[in-house]
Order: structure tokens, then C-alpha cells, then sequence
């Protein structure tokens, strides 16, 4: 994603999809288009609005969606992106049901479309394009790449990194089935020009953190990566906050995140403010 990339927004004309549209317009991202069913002919903020996708993609050149459509007709709202061709999709939406997400995720693997989320807070290229609800204040340019389970640390995180910038900040979502795992995304900044340092925001629960380590550690990933985990002191088998944070039978629990990441030399932070400290040192 980059300052040209042309962005498709579906749930347009609803509360929460007007006013991210107007932030992300605001920061400078290419918004070409809207979709809600039975509002083609409208404009939101000088948008104009669809009432299909296929409609938009005939008039505009499409390179992302991001998807605001209420968690009943959210599934198929990725569908039709997917079908439409755009190759990145971001999820906004939080409670999609776990089964019709593992089965929406399988259909874009195999379309070769990349679905961020669902339930996430999107992608920031500092500068350049906001596709996502995170708020701009808390980034600036840099060389870190952040990647994120969490919605509210991804720019707590960013603000607290400030003074070094970012490259590119991704929240995947803390739900169960997801589309863009953290292992995915840390492969990718290790092979990013611009991006120098990755800071890995984790959570109890599922084993992408783990994944990470044993990559890392069988010389997978060359560049150095900075991790904090949430969820020191979380109840077993409790859900917290996020659908995929809860520990199950011992798997993934904190102390096995932490103890993998220090055996593959991945410096951990008992604190989000510690991150600083050990970003560069």
C-alpha cells in the first residue's frame, strides 16, 4: 500500500464508514469509490456511491477495499470483493462468525486476494495512505514496521515509537480465523527496503507468536524484531477482549510466547514503554 494506491470503501453511506472516510480522505488516502446497496447515485464527502461492487469497479481502477458492512453482511460483502478482482481486502467488521470466516478466508487464498482482519484497526504507510480507523496523530515516517493483534496498542505502541517513525503499521485482528497471520506479515518486513527495525505486538492465546520465534530462530528472519506480549496476568480458558485471546489446555499461554521469542533471541518487553528501550540497543 502506498500514497497511490486507489481504495474502494463498502459500508459507505453508515455511521462508522462516513466517518473513517472523512479521516482517511483527510490524511490523503486515494478513496475512488463507495458501496451500499440502494444508495447508487449518492456521494459521501464528494465519493461517489455504488450499489454494487461490480458497479464501482466498471467506472473506477481498484486497488484495496475496506469494509465497514455490519457483521451479518460482512461475509458476503468480502465475497464480492473477492469476486470483483481487488486484490487487498481490510475488515473492519468485528463479530463475523468464526466458521463463515475460516470458509471466506480458504475462497481468497485461492483467488490469491489478501484479507486483512476481520475485527482489526487496519494499515497506516505513515505520510502516505490511512486504510484503516487508526488515528494519524500517533505516526510518523520511520524505519520500524509494526505488526499488531491488538486494535488500541497498535497506536499506543506507534505514539510511543513517535520520535522513530514507522514504515508500515498493520493490526490484524484479534479474532480466532484471520486472514493475514502475524508470521505473514513479519516475512514480509524482513524483505521491505523500508523497513530496518519490526516490533511484534502479541496476545495470549493461538501460536502465531511462537510461529514468529521458530522462524527467527531458524535464520528465517534476519532483521531484529522487538516483541511485547498482552496478557501476563489473564484467567485460563477466560476469553479477554479479543475472541482469539484465551488460553486452552496450556497453548498459548504467555510464558510459552515469551520463553520461544527469548530462545530465538527476540528481545521481549515486560512493558509497552520498554519497547523503546530495546528497539535500538
Amino acid at each position: 500500500m502506498n500514497k497511490n494506491t486507489k481504495v474502494l470503501v463498502q459500508g459507505i453511506t453508515g455511521k462508522e464508514g462516513s466517518f473513517h472516510t472523512k479521516l482517511m480522505l483527510e490524511y490523503g488516502t486515494k478513496i475512488v469509490a463507495g458501496v451500499t446497496p440502494g444508495k447508487g447515485g449518492s456521494q459521501v464527502y464528494g465519493v461517489p456511491v455504488y450499489d454494487t461492487v461490480k458497479e464501482a469497479i466498471q467506472e473506477h481502477e481498484i486497488d484495496a477495499s475496506i469494509i465497514f458492512v455490519p457483521a451479518k453482511f460482512a461475509v458476503d460483502a468480502i465475497y464480492e470483493a473477492i469476486d470483483g478482482g481487488i486484490p487487498l481486502i481490510v475488515v473492519i467488521t468485528e463479530h463475523i462468525p468464526v466458521l463463515d470466516m475460516a470458509k471466506v478466508v480458504h475462497y481468497a487464498e485461492k483467488k490469491g486476494v489478501r484479507i486483512i482482519g476481520p475485527n482489526c484497526p487496519g494499515i497506516i504507510v505513515p505520510g502516505e495512505s490511512l486504510l484503516g480507523i487508526m488515528p494519524s496523530r500517533a505516526f510518523r515516517k520511520g524505519k520500524i514496521g509494526i505488526v499488531s493483534r491488538s486494535g488500541t496498542l497498535t497506536y499506543e505502541v506507534a505514539e510511543i515509537l513517535k520520535d522513530f517513525g514507522q514504515s508500515t503499521v498493520i493490526g490484524i485482528g484479534g479474532d480466532p480465523i484471520i486472514g493475514t497471520k502475524m508470521q505473514d506479515i513479519v516475512k514480509m518486513f524482513d524483505e521491505d527496503k523500508d523497513t530496518e527495525e519490526i516490533v511484534i505486538i502479541g496476545e495470549i492465546g493461538g501460536t502465531m507468536e511462537e510461529e514468529v520465534a521458530k522462524m527467527k530462530k531458524e535464520g528465517k528472519i534476519s532483521k531484529n524484531i522487538v516483541a511485547y506480549i498482552a496478557g501476563l496476568t489473564a484467567p485460563k480458558e477466560k476469553r479477554m477482549g479479543h475472541a482469539g485471546a484465551v488460553v486452552y489446555m496450556g497453548l498459548g499461554t504467555y510464558e510459552s510466547k515469551v520463553n520461544a521469542f527469548k530462545e530465538a533471541g527476540i528481545k521481549v518487553a515486560k512493558t509497552p514503554f520498554e519497547i523503546k528501550d530495546l528497539i535500538f540497543s
